[in-house]
């Protein structure tokens, strides 16, 4: 199994799928390898359970500001154009409605801000302001039951895409499979990874790989080989399990609400299932975990080796969880999975979405959701929102937390770039077929865009 390779890729999440993806199809790099230490592609946080299968365009994201949100809505456009020309079956994703909701006399008047003053109606073309009966028409569910004087207000967009991403990974895979140029290894874990002249030797007990260029794009794990190779002393990792309730029939699409400001997680939503448009999902919760992979206890001394055991950490974390805002939300989700009393904690956050919605009508959603790393800088001591790229001697580290999958086309691409100046232009990008296959097949227009919103759900 082991051999000589011009590239490797460690991780066959939708990060390191991606970029395998690119690599075969669109460069003349001669020999590429994938490497993943599950025995299948896509096991673990890209899985369709583990994630809120949400395509990130930064329109109803209110924690994004407008440059963020231009830089995700590029790398959200290559993935649906992809999606687009690869899933005409919609066997890997769905278009349905999404929307922001803005409940009450505040959160109402930020969302206007948000989309006439700050930009957002310039930047989304197809975003757009709905009131009470707009909504009702699109979600019922959101409007049944709420108080009539309260105020209501959506921001809306047929983009809507939900995604299974586990499935958009292997379909990454299978398309650079085609390739001669491409072997994919599963079941084969990395143990160390070690510099010698020629560019990096990566050990594993299948036998040892050889490689002039080297990327690891193993999530949390990321960082943790970084930090062996002597990389990323400034940064650690607060990993966030992210975990969610079911319920029935409620919601035709996507329904956000605004996100608490000073909080870098992601508010708690309401969405309809990628596979199943009956069940639907709330959440995410967000419960600190000091574990790189969910439900792994094996992973406890992994994130050991990334915390580090010195001042700067441990004074980072303190630091952190010292906010009055970001402590007591620790707190509140520690409450959350506790049996009986942990979804009756967790309701009103559901009632904010459909306000109908009783205890007895959600239950904690067994065996889903996954490890988000969020960044923390050691040397600001603050959590560095967003991805996190270290870029060394012919090898590159991707650390993705949300919205990671949303963006892994647009990472790849600035990756490949990255990869021909390590190979000192031995090799060539084919930028316009890449733009081709990708982002070229997004539909721009709002009336084609509509017509390609799937049918909801009948209530």
């Amino acid at each position: 199994m082991s051999g000589q390779y011009d590239l490797v890729i460690v991780g066959g999440g939708i990060s390191g799928a991606s970029l395998l993806y690119t690599t075969a199809k669109f460069t003349d790099i001669e020999s590429i390898a994938l490497i993943e230490k599950e025995s299948e592609i896509a096991a673990i946080n890209s899985h369709h359970t583990n994630n809120s299968q949400t395509l990130h365009f930064g329109d109803i994201e209110t924690n994004y500001t407008l440059e963020k949100a231009e830089g995700v809505k590029t790398g959200a456009e290559l993935l649906a154009g992809y999606l687009e020309n690869h899933d005409p079956d919609r066997e890997m994703h769905a278009k349905r409605s999404k929307m922001v909701l803005g409940v009450g006399e505040e959160e109402v008047e930020a969302l206007e801000r948000r989309y006439h003053d700050e930009g957002f109606g310039d930047l989304f073309p197809k975003l757009r302001p709905i009131g009470r009966e707009e909504i009702e028409e699109i979600e019922p569910k959101v409007v049944e039951g709420r108080d009539p004087d309260t105020e209501l207000l959506a921001l809306q967009t047929p983009d809507g895409y939900v995604v299974d991403y586990g499935a958009t990974t292997k379909s990454f895979v299978e398309e650079a499979r085609e390739e001669s140029t491409v072997d994919v290894y599963t079941g084969t874990e990395v143990e160390e990874i070690t510099e010698n002249t020629e560019g990096y030797t990566l050990t594993t007990p299948a036998g040892p790989f050889d490689c002039e260029v080297a990327v690891v794009a193993a999530g949390s794990h990321s960082l943790q080989i970084a930090k062996e190779l002597g990389y990323g002393d400034e940064m650690s990792l607060l990993p966030v399990a992210g975990s969610f309730f079911l319920g029935e029939d409620l919601l035709n699409g996507k329904v956000y609400t605004l996100q608490m400001k000073k909080l870098p997680f992601a508010a708690i939503h309401g969405d309809a299932d990628v596979h199943d448009p009956s069940v639907t999902r709330f959440g995410p919760t967000a419960k600190l975990v000091p574990a790189l992979e969910r439900g792994r206890i094996s992973t406890v001394s992994d994130f050991l080796d990334v915390f580090g055991f010195n001042a700067a950490s441990f004074l980072s974390y303190a630091n952190i969880l010292a906010d009055r805002i970001l402590l007591p939300y620790v707190l509140r989700n520690l409450l959350y999975d506790v049996p009986g009393v942990g979804k009756r904690a967790f309701l009103p956050h559901v009632q904010k979405v459909v306000p109908s919605v009783e205890a007895d009508d959600i239950e904690r959603a067994t065996g889903y959701g996954g490890v988000r790393p969020q960044i923390v800088d050691t040397s600001a001591k603050s959590l560095d929102m967003g991805e996190a790229k270290i870029v060394g001697d012919d090898i590159i580290f991707n650390i993705t937390p949300s919205p990671g999958a949303s963006t892994s086309l647009k990472n790849a691409m600035r990756d490949t770039e990255t990869l021909l100046d390590f190979f000192d232009a031995d090799y060539e990008f084919d930028e316009d077929a890449f733009r081709a296959d990708t982002i070229e097949n997004f539909p721009r227009d709002e009336e084609q865009s509509g017509q390609l919103v799937d049918p909801p759900a009948s209530h």
